[in-house]
Formats: structure tokens, C-alpha cells, sequence
């Protein structure tokens, strides 16, 4: 049975939802878009004309767009200021969620909207979908199968400069909560450990176009005494590393790097005499399934068949919740220079 999706919130995002539901033939045949919702109605509509929505209802109120269309899933492109209202709407509507991140602006809008995804029986999930590309999948694999021991530290670079205009130059922590999230939530993921503590430094550097927290060095402490660091700057001009940051896993036996990209490399201890052992290049494991690296197309095919088969999809608010715990730990920890614990338990 075809799902019948609205999408709210029809600006540039949007249009990397409705490219991966379209250029994937299954995809296609599993969601139908029925309704768009903005509050400008001319974004709406020019994003219909766009990507040949003929027959959608379009609306700039998503309660009344839902019913019109009798819409059993809806899609959250919004602001993140605008997420506990159109997601809390769409729930008590009946409707299944797939938001983008971050989960909810603070940890209390975060657990209601759990609560009430409990309560109505839907399917609330976030769209982490740096999770589901190659390179992170390898990563975890590796780690899983003990290529480099007992893993210890992670430690992950991210300096860019990318001139947005729009809302991010006006958000406060910039940095952490629109960007930093994806190497929070992909660290969790790859090292399988929990988050217990943070200790963040932030700042808006000199030259900076955004308006607060541009930049961001955070260390966390995780279960099994291991240790994640976060080194970043959205306003760093220059060269620049990947958009999935520029990785280092350091285990008990080796280490993994990773650019970002394409350059993997994971070396062990060699059998060189005297103070430095030396190297050994072992070989970096494939990603388990290839129908799992394929970001955002991968994301909404997880989501779309938990929906179906009535199982938790990966990226499921309740337990993405411990991703936003992460990011506003950080800003907690940036704003009274004091190192927070990370919980949420009582979720």
C-alpha cells in the first residue's frame, strides 16, 4: 500500500528530499506526495511546478493540508524552531514522522514529542543521513569486527567555510546544532558507546558571517573509558576537509583514518625493534550492505519499511534522543564553561 506523505517546509532542503524520493524507482512506488505546506504559499508552489507535484494540495496549514489529503505520513523539512509544533501536530493526526534534525530544540520538547509518539503509536524517526553512506558504515564494521582492538579514542576534524545566507547565519550554535550533530550522532554510531559527559569551548571567530558559535572544540567522555573529540569551524576559509569530517580511530592494537572521502587507512603495530614498532597496512572491510550508503535515499527507505513492517528504524527519535543529548550538553557545556553530564534516562 502506497503511503500518502505531506511535506512541510518547502525550501532548499526540500528539494534534496524530493530528489531522492523521486530518482529511486522503489521509493517512488512506495510514497506518493500529496500535500506541501509552507507559510509562503509562492515557495510552495514554485517547488511543485519544480518537480512536477500536478496534483498536491498545497497549504500554509499543515492540520488542515493533512486532513484534506488524508495524508498518513508526514515529511518535517521545517526550521528547527518551528519542529515540536508540525511534528506534534502530525502525530495527533495519526501520522507517521520523518523529521530533520536536530530531533527538537531542547531535551524537554525532545521527550514530549517521544511521549506522544508512545502514546499515538506512530513512527517518529530523524533523518541522520550521514549515517547511511559508505564511509561511516566501514568505519563501524571495522570497529565491530575488532580490526584495531578495543576502541579507545575518536577524534574527528570538520573546518569549512560555506556561505549559506539564510537562517543559519542568524542561529545561535550555529556550528553544533545545524552541522556538528552529524559527527555526534555518526560517532556514536561507529563506536557503538554511550555519551557521558562533555566539556565544549565555542566561539564566533574573527571574520565570521554567522551571527553566534561558528566554531566549536568539544571532548567527551564514553562508556568503556573512551574518549570522542570534536575539533570544527563553519567559518574556516581555505583548504577544507570533507563535509563528513577527517577521522582518526585509535584502538588498542592500531588505528584507522579516514578523509572523509574516498582515503581510508588502518595500520597496525609492525615488528620493527627498538622504541617505535612501526606500521602494518590492514585491509578496511567493505560496508556491510551496499543498499544501506546511500544517505538520503537510504534513510527514507529505512523509515518507509519501518512503517510497514511495524519495527524501529534506526534512526528513531528515542534513540536519537542520545545524539541531541550530545549537542546540547555542548552548548550547556560552552555557555557555563563547565564540563555536563550527559543522561536521558527518564525519556
Amino acid at each position: 500500500m502506497t503511503s500518502r506523505a505531506v511535506l512541510c517546509g518547502c525550501g532548499a532542503m526540500a528539494k534534496g528530499w524530493l530528489r531522492a524520493l523521486q530518482s529511486a524507482s522503489d521509493l517512488s512506488r512506495e510514497v506518493e506526495i500529496v500535500g506541501l505546506v509552507d507559510l509562503d504559499l509562492t515557495t510552495a508552489k514554485a517547488l511543485a511546478a519544480e518537480f512536477a507535484l500536478d496534483d498536491v494540495i498545497i497549504g500554509t496549514d499543515l492540520a488542515s493540508v493533512i486532513e484534506a489529503t488524508r495524508a498518513n505520513m508526514v515529511f518535517d523539512v521545517v526550521v528547527p524552531s518551528a519542529r515540536f509544533a508540525v511534528v506534534s501536530t502530525a502525530l495527533n493526526l495519526g501520522c507517521h514522522v520523518l523529521s530533520e534534525k536536530p530531533l527538537a530544540t531542547s531535551m524537554d520538547e525532545a521527550k514530549a514529542l517521544l511521549a506522544l509518539a508512545a502514546e499515538t503509536g506512530r513512527v517518529h524517526a530523524v533523518v541522520q543521513n550521514r549515517r547511511f553512506i559508505s564511509g561511516v558504515r566501514r568505519l563501524r564494521r571495522a570497529v565491530e569486527d575488532g580490526l584495531i582492538g578495543e576502541l579507545s579514542g575518536i577524534h574527528c576534524d570538520f573546518f569549512l567555510g560555506p556561505h549559506f545566507g539564510g537562517f543559519r547565519e542568524e542561529m545561535d550554535n550555529v556550528l553544533l546544532l545545524d552541522m556538528a550533530i552529524h559527527t555526534f550522532d555518526a560517532a556514536r554510531f561507529v563506536s557503538g558507546k554511550q555519551p557521558l559527559s562533555v566539556y565544549c569551548v565555542e566561539s564566533n571567530p574573527s571574520g565570521s558571517w554567522y551571527a553566534h558559535g561558528a566554531s566549536a572544540n568539544a571532548i567527551f567522555k564514553l562508556s568503556g573509558d573512551a574518549v570522542f573529540t570534536y575539533r570544527g569551524s563553519w567559518c574556516a576559509e581555505g583548504r577544507r576537509t570533507s563535509w563528513e569530517s577527517a577521522w582518526r580511530l585509535v584502538g588498542s592494537k592500531g588505528m584507522i583514518t579516514w578523509d572523509g572521502e574516498e582515503s581510508f587507512e588502518a595500520t597496525v603495530a609492525g615488528n620493527e625493534p627498538g622504541l617505535l614498532r612501526g606500521q602494518q597496512v590492514v585491509p578496511v572491510p567493505s560496508a556491510p550492505n551496499e543498499d544501506e550508503t546511500h544517505g538520503h535515499q537510504s534513510v527514507l527507505a529505512e523509515f518507509i519499511d519501518a512503517v510497514k513492517s511495524g519495527r524501529k528504524p534506526e534512526t528513531v527519535s528515542d534513540d536519537n534522543i542520545k545524539s541531541l543529548s550530545m549537542v546540547l550538553g555542548a552548548i550547556e557545556s560552552a555557555r557555563t564553561g563547565l564540563p555536563v553530564s550527559i543522561s536521558v534516562e527518564g525519556h
